[in-house]
């Protein structure tokens, strides 16, 4: 039989996980009744008049799940579909029950993500702490064809169609534990259930495979383009504020970029002095990063423009589920 410390050398723990294990296991009863509750519809599940897709995953941190949101809301505005698409806004600051998002919308006040997919996307964005909500204000405002959730696969309060689950190909489910200890939301068999589990950046059989591809560089304050050889063999400075930066620092240097890190906490409100760098060097950050940025944007600053590139059948079922 393993000892504590055997247990903890011999898996991907650490002390402090161990410490946390009791709490993991008070989060995972709660999530547990509480899905109970609403399979039995002791919890109200609001119905949506229009198809509902959910695009989110079982573990916390990033997935790369905000490109894919954006690849399908594109992919259906390209089959002449008018796309809505809704979000919790994390870190937003709105009041509202539900808040549009539009193209001069605050990142503060709304979330740097629903911007992000607004300013990347034609589809309507709607914010609201309860994804439910979101859903409403779409269809009693707009005539859209579908509803798609960035997000949210754990909110069982607003009803779906389709469930898309987001993997990270490196990391996967970490070390397989619940919150805090772990990573887990839900239970790993939660993945047997959804329609889909998209492998973000490796391939797995039964899995739809995709991979965050880069097109350019474009400069913060003067939108001018650099291919992506631009930067190759410089020095410059990374900056992340995402929930799993080190994608992006990795991505940067099969660029060849000659990297210097700094990382902030996911959903990090930016203001001009986390910029104050010694060194001139070029400024590197992510499309998500660089919304929170515009109001101090320099021409130091760039951000690195990508696409999620997703298995060229996967369009094909998902409509077919529709």
């Amino acid at each position: 039989m393993l000892s504590i410390t055997s247990f903890i050398n011999h898996s991907k723990f650490g002390l402090v996980n161990f410490l946390l294990l009791p709490f993991s296991a008070i989060f995972f009863i709660f999530s547990y009744i509480r899905l109970c509750l609403y399979k039995v519809r002791l919890l109200k599940v609001s119905v949506s008049s229009v198809p509902v897709i959910v695009i989110g995953n079982i573990t916390a941190g990033g997935t790369g799940k905000t490109p894919i949101v954006i690849a399908v809301a594109n992919y259906f505005a390209s089959r002449n579909k008018i796309v809505g698409v809704v979000s919790r806004g994390y870190g937003g600051e709105y009041t509202q029950e539900s808040l549009e998002v539009t193209l001069t919308s605050d990142p503060i006040n709304c979330g740097d993500e629903p911007l992000l997919i607004k300013q990347q996307t034609e589809a309507f964005v709607v914010v609201a702490k309860k994804r439910s909500n979101a859903v409403k204000f779409l269809t009693e405002n707009y005539s859209v064809d579908l509803i798609i959730s960035d997000d949210g696969l754990q909110h069982y309060a607003m009803g779906r169609d389709i469930e898309i689950a987001v993997i990270d190909g490196h990391n996967r489910l970490g070390n397989g534990w619940f919150l805090p200890a772990g990573p887990l939301r839900e239970t790993k068999k939660r993945l047997k259930s959804v329609d889909f589990i998209i492998n973000n950046g490796s391939h797995m059989e039964g899995e739809i495979s995709s991979k965050i591809e880069a097109n350019c560089y474009i400069n913060l304050a003067t939108n001018e383009k650099k291919d992506l050889d631009f930067f190759k063999s410089k020095k410059c400075f990374a900056i992340a504020g995402i929930g799993n930066p080190d994608n992006f620092y990795s991505l940067l240097e099969e660029l060849g970029v000659n990297l210097i890190t700094k990382t902030f906490a996911d959903h990090h409100k930016f203001i001009e002095k986390d910029f104050e760098f010694k060194g001139g060097y070029p400024i590197l950050m992510t499309a998500k990063d660089c919304v929170k940025c515009k109001q101090f944007a320099t021409s130091q600053m760039w951000y690195l423009s990508v696409d999620a590139k997703i298995s060229s059948d996967f369009y094909q079922q998902l409509e077919s589920k529709l």
